[in-house]
């Protein structure tokens, strides 16, 4: 049986800096991105904010949405750095090689957990029949046509490519024209 050589199975690079997912001691989580970003590594721990109670009083937390997982954006130089880090178990891994994460997974864990920015829509002529897309809150990606202004802030979206016709009302700094018409 022939083995490809390890440079077209182990993902991590010289030049190019790649996501990979690393495991960590249970509710460690927090402690090791902050070490990891004293190193200079970038690392992100998608966060969910969920409410408690504790006796009386309810507070807000924020948990990591993956136990036990950190994701890394590193080269080749920086591998050591990882697993010398406190509590770092080791990266995720198949077999003895190292896969990494594409970027459209890591936007999105980060659309998931809330942690892309928003995007602004510029002043823009939407006009009622023009083709749009719904660019943020649960909608993202879903595309539709314009049917009508119902104030200044709101406009009618009938959306088809769910199969069905709704037609929902959408802030206007939710949508994008797509374009050629």
């Amino acid at each position: 049986m022939s083995r490809l050589p390890i440079s077209h199975i182990n993902h991590l690079s010289n030049t190019c800096c790649k996501w990979f997912a690393v495991r960590t001691k249970y509710k460690t989580e927090k402690y090791i991105v902050d070490q990891l970003q004293k190193k200079g590594i970038e690392a992100y721990l998608p966060l969910q904010t969920l409410s408690r109670q504790y006796g009386q009083k309810r507070r807000m937390i924020q948990q990591p949405l993956i136990h036990q997982y950190v994701f890394v954006h590193i080269d080749r130089q920086s591998y050591l750095k990882v697993l010398q880090t406190n509590y770092v178990l080791g990266f995720l891994k198949n077999g003895k090689d190292l896969i990494s994460i594409p970027e459209a997974e890591i936007n999105t864990l980060k659309r998931i957990a809330g942690d892309l920015l928003p995007v602004k829509v510029e002043e823009l002529s939407l006009l009622p029949g023009k083709k749009v897309e719904v660019i943020g809150g649960s909608l993202t990606g879903v595309q539709g046509i314009l049917m009508e202004q119902v104030n200044k802030k709101y406009f009618t979206v009938q959306l088809h490519s769910m199969g069905m016709q709704l037609n929902i009302d959408i802030d206007k700094n939710l949508l994008r024209p797509l374009y050629p018409q």
